[in-house]
């Protein structure tokens, strides 16, 4: 059987999706939004990197990274925000899901699911159609009627840069907004 490996590109930006194991809603409430700020901020303390974009929803995340020049290592990256996010909820109350023989072998928590998707951005249209994935998907979700509806996500500061205006797929109006070209994103963002 031939085994997955990740792409490794030095420096280059990459599109994630992060899912809960189980696909629990765990990640929305405020102590967990706390806890994933936190785990994010240690990291990128330890080792730096850009988050370009991110939508956090109940089940799952998508983000946008940017690695520094000469630095590959965002495996590592996630390895040590799932676990520092999986300590404190455990340590606040959060319960995990009930643990495989695998799991409980190889010390895994029942958080996360074990692994994560990945896909290294080609080019500037692969980056925008990215983008507006991540920022649309609360909307694809029935999570918000709108983008700018939904408070954990990036879509602000993006409007605030001018690369979006504030009524970007809003149906605010009563009229339903066509859903964005997203290309091959869906089929690879593991949803």
């Amino acid at each position: 059987m031939p085994q997955y490996q990740r792409p490794i590109a030095p420096g280059a930006t990459f599109f994630f999706t992060v899912v809960t194991n189980f696909r629990r809603p765990i990640l929305t409430g405020p102590a967990s939004l706390d806890f994933l700020r936190t785990a994010f901020r240690e990291e990128l303390t330890h080792h730096p990197f850009e988050i370009d974009a991110i939508v956090i929803l109940p089940d799952h995340l998508h983000c946008l990274w940017t690695l520094p020049p000469d630095d590959t290592r965002y495996s590592m990256r996630w390895s040590a925000i799932k676990g520092r996010f999986t300590d404190l909820f455990l340590a606040g109350g959060g319960t995990e899901t009930p643990r495989s023989a695998s799991r409980r072998k190889r010390g895994e928590r029942g958080v996360w699911q074990r692994r994560f998707w990945d896909h290294a951005i080609r080019n500037d249209d692969d980056y925008g159609r990215h983008l507006d994935y991540i920022h649309y998907n609360p909307v694809k979700h029935g999570l918000a009627s709108c983008p700018h509806a939904w408070p954990h996500s990036s879509f602000a500061k993006w409007v605030r840069q001018g690369e979006y205006a504030n009524d970007w797929m809003c149906s605010c109006d009563g009229e339903a907004a066509k859903p964005p070209d997203f290309g091959d994103v869906e089929g690879r963002a593991g949803e």
